[in-house]
Formats: C-alpha cells, structure tokens, sequence
C-alpha cells in the first residue's frame, strides 16, 4: 500500500478558497444576471436551458458563455504555462493565491471606480473574474490534495454518506468543504445585499492575500518539506 502523502496546512487553505468561490459565484449570480464564474456546472445547465428556449435573454447567453470560455482561459493559465518553475506546493499555493487577489481587486476597482452596467459586466467583470477562478481550479488541481478541488462539492457531499469506513479526517474535510462553499455564498449575498458589490470583491481579494501570506509562511517553517 503507498505510504499517505503529508498535505499539511494546504487542506485548510482550500477550504478557505472553496468559500471564495461560493463569495465570487454569489455575486456574480445575484449582480450579474444568474451567471457563475466558479461553477461550470451550473453554467452548462444555464447555458443548455438558454438554449432550449427556456432561458431569459440573449445578453444572458453571451454572458454565460463568455464565462465559460474565460474560465477555460485562466485554468490553462494555471495549469499548462504558469509556475512551473514552483516546486514547494505552499509557494505554489501562495503565487496562486496572489495572483488571484490580483484578479479580484482589479475587477472590485473597476466597479468601486466605473459602478457596473450590462456591458460592462459582459465584458469586462466576468471574463476577469471567470479567469481568475479557472486559475485557482487548475492551482487546486496542481496541490494535488484529493477531495479538494474548492469548486464541485457534488462528490464530497455524495462521498460522505455513500462510502463506509471513511477515515475521521476525511469526512471532517468533505464536510468543511460543502459548508465552506455555503458560507461563502451566504457572505456574498449578505454583501451585496447590504453593502455593495465592491464590497464583496474587496473582502474576496484581501481574503485571497491573507492565503497567499499564510502560503508563503507555512512554507519557510522549519519541517514544511514533508508536505512540498
């Protein structure tokens, strides 16, 4: 039997950005027009509905389908042609999860700076926030820790009642997951609702900057090579 991998501090680090995909899908969802830029999932259902003539708009369509190509965008970014040069998995963590904060305090600027119309969501706001959460998928997916991808949380929650004699551990992270992405959207839509939509962007950034810190913390610690 191969010996278990140490993961470290990463579990607790990607059930923090399982939240921020639950924060970014809630206003995106609520603000944007019934769009996801985290889970595709949902998106291709939308896009299937729309399609059949079941949807609202065609600005809807374009909207969804923009997300979609843009979330592609960034997890190739992430996956194929970024930090390959990396090799400790909490720096890697900690260059992903800076780079994001880029994306999101760029997108929570424009709207602090120019507010948000249609348009403006169309073409700017999502494909910015579509690419940065493909980039922390393909980022999630490169950490290599199993169950924790901080988008699909449909086979943690079928997982945990489905399979027997599942380590303490394990089922304790599948549960933290499936409760992160809820928190995270109960968040958004009390952000958005009560204060503003920058306001969730913002907290979503400094949130992905304090990972990134923690990242790059962890990492230096004396005995962090057992789970590089």
């Amino acid at each position: 039997m191969p010996e278990k991998r140490d993961h470290g501090p990463l579990p607790v680090f990607l059930i923090i950005l399982t939240a921020i995909t639950g924060l970014v899908d809630a206003v995106t969802y609520l603000a944007f027009g019934n769009v996801f830029v985290a889970n595709m999932t949902g998106n291709v259902i939308f896009l299937g509905l729309r399609l059949g003539g079941s949807g609202e708009t065609s600005g809807v369509l374009v909207a969804t389908t923009i997300s979609g190509v843009f979330f592609c965008v960034g997890a190739a970014l992430g996956g194929r042609t970024a930090l390959k040069r990396v090799m400790h998995r909490g720096l890697l963590l900690s260059v992903g999860a800076a780079v994001q904060a880029c994306g999101l305090g760029a997108a929570a600027l424009l709207v602090t700076v120019a507010g948000h119309s249609p348009a403006f969501e169309r073409w700017a706001l999502i494909p910015l926030l579509a690419a940065a959460m493909g980039w922390q998928v393909a980022i999630a997916l490169r950490l290599a820790v199993p169950g924790l991808r901080t988008v699909v949380v449909t086979t943690a929650m079928a997982s945990l009642v489905a399979e027997r004699s599942q380590p303490k551990g394990q089922i304790a992270q599948r549960a933290l997951s499936v409760t992160a992405l809820m928190l995270g959207a109960m968040a958004g839509a009390l952000l958005v609702g009560h204060l503003a939509v920058e306001a969730a962007l913002w907290t979503g950034a400094a949130v992905l900057a304090a990972v990134a810190a923690g990242g790059y913390v962890t990492s230096r610690r004396e005995g962090a090579e057992s789970w590089g």
